[in-house]
């Protein structure tokens, strides 16, 4: 890639560098995205439930807190409303009265009482008296809201905490990508690796490039995604992810890097897109991991280092090395011209072996005598003479 830390001499104009492409997915996974003059809100709504668990974390506490605060004070309110109704507040001293709540003299002990009904608590000191009709309605419309508030919020915090988002975490991708030759062919390759030693079960790998691009018709296209084959045809993008794998992205006539060659790829500008995705094997929950890779950490011309070794009795990976790459042999030139080129060396290979024969066929017959070749058909092009049976008329 091109040198950025150039050393200039005082005086001198820096050149003009190439601005930095606005990454579309972070290294880290994040989307760098954001969702602007969103008017109809109230789609928000319409899934709560969503709504809630995707809330950081300050704010479901704070929601989770008031849920409950407000439905105590609510019916707390009410409890009061029917004391205050009845007039048992002002038969406090009156032993001969039969309050709907006992040892019910205020707002305070109206909140309480809420308190130990929507808990189930039950302390025992206030309780309800027969005598009541509404508040054994209230009573029993507290118990159904009350559980249903405890079922709403404690499934939202069990969502959010249960959320595989930290598993991704622990999974990793190489911080470049490497562009080399794998068995005669030019590749692009990054590297991916699992820290924990729960694996990911039915693991699989996608990767997208996303480029600007014009239609015919004049249309710009600023993000557009092109698939990038990670071996969907073959099968080879379903990982057994239990050491670090080198992902390949075989550059052939399907792929959109096959006219480009290392200085094309270094004037380029795009971005790699990379997704992993898979079962978290101890809860069963979908699991996607994401990075990315910008036209200066994709690296031409460098393979991977081996991270994993044999030692007794089990294979050890050594992570230190994850993102370590070396050079190697790797022509500049496109897959594009390198398939024409190794195409027309076969050729020449082809053509080249019959012309030998041919050459020492006639060397041969030169040897011979005229008169021992009369009745024998001279070998031509390599090719074995007619069987005898033909020859004869």
């Amino acid at each position: 890639m091109a040198q950025e830390n150039a050393a200039f001499s005082p005086g001198t104009e820096e050149p003009p560098r190439r601005r930095g492409r606005q990454r579309y997915v972070e290294k880290d996974g994040r989307c760098n995205v954001q969702q602007g003059n969103v008017r109809e809100t109230y789609r928000y709504l319409t899934d709560l439930f969503t709504t809630l668990v995707d809330l950081q974390w300050r704010l479901s506490l704070l929601f989770f807190v008031l849920a409950y605060a407000l439905t105590w004070l609510f019916f707390g309110a009410i409890w009061w409303l029917i004391a205050y109704g009845r007039g048992d507040l002002e038969h406090l001293e009156d032993t001969a009265w039969t309050p709907c709540v006992n040892n019910l003299n205020g707002f305070v002990a109206a909140f309480l009482f809420s308190i130990e009904t929507e808990t189930t608590i039950g302390y025992g000191h206030r309780v309800i008296t027969d005598q009541c009709p509404e508040g054994i309605v209230l009573l029993l419309l507290q118990a159904i809201l009350g559980s249903m508030v405890n079922a709403f919020m404690v499934g939202c915090m069990f969502v959010k905490i249960s959320q595989p988002n930290k598993r991704a975490a622990t999974l990793v991708f190489s911080s470049h990508a490497v562009v080399s030759l794998r068995d005669g062919r030019l590749c692009l390759m990054f590297r991916v690796g699992d820290l924990r030693s729960s694996h990911i079960v039915e693991a699989s790998i996608r990767a997208k490039l996303i480029r600007s691009r014009q239609t015919l018709e004049g249309e710009f296209i600023p993000l557009h995604q092109t698939d990038l084959s990670v071996g969907f045809d073959t099968g080879d993008d379903r990982l057994f992810l239990v050491s670090p794998l080198v992902i390949s992205h075989e550059i052939d006539a399907a792929s959109p890097f096959w006219e480009a060659s290392r200085r094309a790829l270094e004037r380029d500008d795009f971005e790699i897109v990379v997704i992993l995705e898979g079962m978290v094997e101890a809860t069963g929950m979908t699991c996607q991991a994401r990075s990315s890779y910008l036209v200066d950490e994709v690296l031409w011309g460098h393979r991977f280092t081996s991270v994993l070794t044999l030692e007794d009795g089990f294979y050890e990976v050594d992570y230190a090395s994850f993102h370590e790459t070396f050079e190697v042999p790797t022509p500049s030139c496109s897959a594009r011209e390198l398939a024409e080129a190794a195409a027309r060396l076969d050729a020449h290979l082809y053509w080249s072996i019959p012309s030998r024969l041919d050459e020492k066929v006639e060397e041969e017959g030169a040897g011979e005598g005229a008169g021992e070749g009369a009745g024998v058909d001279k070998e031509q092009n390599g090719c074995l003479p007619p069987p005898e049976s033909e020859s004869k008329v």
